[in-house]
């Protein structure tokens, strides 16, 4: 999985725990950052995830709310893509 979002502050969103905090429990493992070096603002991450259905019922919560919001996540920005299986 892929998820792109801009942020408030590169440095904080990058140096933010919360994002494998919630993800932790959901079984999401090896995530990696990125950073648009044209534009800082821009960031992706690519993180493996065992039951996408079970991420998005977690992005709808508040816990996932204050997360997001704690690490800067600009929420209207967020788009995912997955990797498609024929």
């Amino acid at each position: 999985m892929i998820g792109y979002h801009d942020d408030k502050d590169k440095d904080h969103w990058l140096a933010a725990p919360k994002g494998e905090e919630v993800f932790g429990p959901l079984g999401i493992t090896n995530i990696r950052t990125f950073v648009d070096p044209g534009n800082p603002k821009k960031a992706a991450v690519v993180m493996d995830i065992p039951d996408l259905d079970a991420l998005m019922e977690a992005m709808k919560s508040e816990e996932m709310a204050a997360a997001i919001a704690h690490d800067g996540v600009l929420v209207r920005t967020r788009r995912f893509s997955s990797r498609h299986r024929p």
